[in-house]
Order: C-alpha cells, then structure tokens, then sequence
C-alpha cells in the first residue's frame, strides 16, 4: 500500500512541472470535443434509435398507460449521457496512452530514474494493440454489466471496478515498454498485479471529481509510471532482472 500511495505522491509532484502541464488537459479537451460534436451532429438519430428501442421493449407502452410518457425522453437523455460521457473520458486515456506517454516516461526517467537502464521490451505496435484490447474488454464488461447500474448496491462499485481494470491494463505496458524487458514485464505484473489494481481504483475515484478529471488521464499515466519504474527498479535490485 505504502508503494501505491508513494507513486501517487510522486505522480502529483510530476504533474506540476511545466512539460507536464503542458500535455495535461488537451488529451481530455480534444476527447471532448470530438464526442462533444458527434452528440450535437446525431443527437437526434441517436434519440430516435433509443426510443424505438425503449418503445420494442414495453416501456414506452407502458409508461404511456400510466400517464408517464414525458419520462421516455429523460431516460433517452440518460442513456445518450451515459454512453457519450464513458466514451470522451476513455477516449482521453486511450490517447494518453498512446501519444503522451512516451514523453512522459522519458521525462520522469530522466528525473527519477537516471540510472534504470533501457531494455525496450515493448513496441508502438504493442502499444496500439494493448490499449485497442483494453478499451474492447472494457466496454464489453461495461454493456454487459449496465442494467446492474440501477441498483445501488452496484451503481458505484461496477464503475470503480472497471475503471480500476481498465486504468492497470491500459497504462502497465506503456510504463515499462521502454526500460523493461519482456520477462521482467510478465514477473513484475506476477508480483505487482494485486497492487497495481489497487492503483487504478484508488486513481478511478478521480474521475468523479469535477475539474480535476480533466487532469485525470495524465495523472493517472504518471503514477502508473512511478509505480512501475519504481517496481522495476526494485526487481532489477533484489537480482531477479533477467
């Protein structure tokens, strides 16, 4: 736990530099953006494709007869929300993952771990295709585990818990793409993968904090790279880099 927490510390102090805060906020902004527009494009072709899904599954009908047909737009606008908002924040993170972070390990390597020599286990392509599956994974548990979404119990523990899957997935491998290599990568996800979990829930709570989510995905990249790095170290130092 002390570990997790330590990267997180780290990872706020990397935040601040300006090289960082300069790649902060436009992977959020041009996510945005993009589903932004595309809601305000076809937001009427997705309306009308919910409410004649809503309307073949009796609820339309049924909220009709009981004099409550204004709620089939509220839910229209719910189920439009809850799948546009899901796919700016992942899109955010996905283009974090890809375009930002080799800037950003370069540079907390450079300030935090000079000496962590290079064994360029990971590759671009490798990159694209972990964080294609990992968004896939996501959202497949995402749909298939949306009606639980109504239930309390699970309201919030599901989205923490996919987000907490999705953090860890996307982000381990670009961490140690370039300083670990193949073998140390799978021994460390084996010694470190409980706690690397533990790290992409405790940073999912972000997430739901307005203002700062914008901040999110490159602090969460940031600390998944403190931590990483820092594992790796440790890895190599005990004897067991290969």
């Amino acid at each position: 736990m002390q570990d997790v927490l330590a990267a997180m510390a780290n990872a706020i102090k990397s935040l601040f530099h300006p090289k960082m805060l300069s790649l902060a906020l436009w992977p959020m902004v041009i996510a945005t953006a993009l589903w932004g527009g595309a809601a305000f494009l076809f937001w009427h072709n997705w309306a009308g494709a919910l409410a004649r899904l809503l309307g073949q599954s009796g609820v339309e009908p049924y909220l009709s007869e009981i004099g409550a047909a204004w709620l089939i737009h509220v839910l229209v606008t719910m189920l439009i929300l809850l799948l546009v908002v899901p796919l700016a924040y992942v899109s955010a993170l996905l283009i974090t993952a890809i375009f930002a972070m080799p800037l950003m390990v370069n540079h907390v390597a450079q300030r935090n771990y000079p000496q962590l020599e290079k064994r360029h286990g990971g590759t671009v392509a490798g990159s694209v295709w972990n964080g294609v599956l990992a968004v896939s994974v996501f959202f497949a548990l995402w749909l298939l585990t949306l009606p639980l979404w109504l239930f309390p119990a699970f309201a919030w523990v599901i989205p923490l818990a996919l987000s907490a899957y999705l953090n860890q997935r996307l982000f381990r491998y670009d961490a140690l793409a370039d300083h670990a290599s193949h073998e140390e990568f799978e021994l460390l996800l084996e010694r470190a993968g409980s706690r690397l979990y533990l790290l992409g829930g405790l940073l999912a709570l972000i997430q739901f904090i307005p203002i700062l989510h914008f901040f999110a995905p490159v602090y969460i990249g940031l600390a998944f790279i403190h931590f990483c790095l820092a594992e790796l170290a440790k890895l190599r130092a005990e004897g067991n880099g290969i």
